[in-house]
């Protein structure tokens, strides 16, 4: 354990398979495997901020692979980095506030005496193929898709009320399938070549359209099967 000030997180590396020691709160999970491009050595690329459970906020970072550092700040101030390497996490405490860094970017909070059966809200951040970043949002209060520039400009917000959007040629869109959800892009301007998510950023889907010699010469889709042929499924 160490103090770097008397108001800063007392931080210590806790082995991945003894972080259940911690007792950690069901649900309390605010972002789960963040998916980034792997940065330039010496380089801390941005993932993004989570909000702590007493209003405080660990903005976290990639530093390389395994390896993620998260600031802690209460409004201005840094109070502390805890740093995630190789298979250990990193475990901080502030007044009765826990925070714990894992090696794939996950952050979990929980304060002393809170219901260990709360849902707190989880985030998974991508990188689209048309290099937009999509960042997937799971809590109370349903599941929603913020969608922005790689500069952070935010384009739109999809959700299961306003499940899809237009942009550049580009189809976003939100499915439910059965109690899933899942987080569709299409390539409008690709031929229509079509990538499906779930909500912890993983691609468990991905398919092309079907396209068949015509006799004007060109490829055409396919008029018996005008929608698409499935490449990969998981799950």
């Amino acid at each position: 354990m160490r103090t770097t000030r008397r108001t800063t997180l007392r931080s210590a590396a806790v082995l991945a398979g003894t972080a259940s020691v911690l007792a950690l709160p069901v649900g309390s999970a605010f972002a789960a495997s963040p998916v980034v491009t792997e940065p330039a050595p010496g380089v801390r690329a941005y993932v993004t901020t989570v909000k702590l459970a007493d209003g405080s906020v660990a903005k976290v970072h990639k530093v390389g692979a395994n390896h993620f550092e998260a600031d802690i700040y209460a409004g201005s101030t840094k109070l502390d980095t805890l740093v995630s390497k190789g298979a250990a996490a990193s475990y901080g405490q502030n007044n009765g506030l826990h925070v714990v860094l894992r090696p794939n970017g996950t952050v979990t909070t929980w304060m002393d005496g809170a219901q260990r059966e709360s849902r707190k809200e989880s985030a998974v951040r991508l990188t689209l193929p048309d290099g937009r970043i999509a960042v997937l949002v799971d809590g109370p209060h349903g599941k929603r898709v913020e969608l922005s520039t790689p500069k952070g400009r935010a384009l739109a917000t999809i959700d299961l009320w306003r499940p899809s959007v237009h942009h550049d040629g580009w189809t976003y869109g939100l499915v439910q399938d059965g109690k899933r959800v899942k987080f569709v892009v299409i390539d409008g301007k690709g031929g229509g070549k079509s990538r499906v998510y779930d909500f912890n950023g993983r691609l468990i889907e991905e398919y092309t359209p079907r396209l068949v010699a015509s006799r004007g010469g060109p490829a055409a889709a396919d008029a018996a099967h005008p929608g698409f042929t499935a490449l990969r499924g998981q799950g």
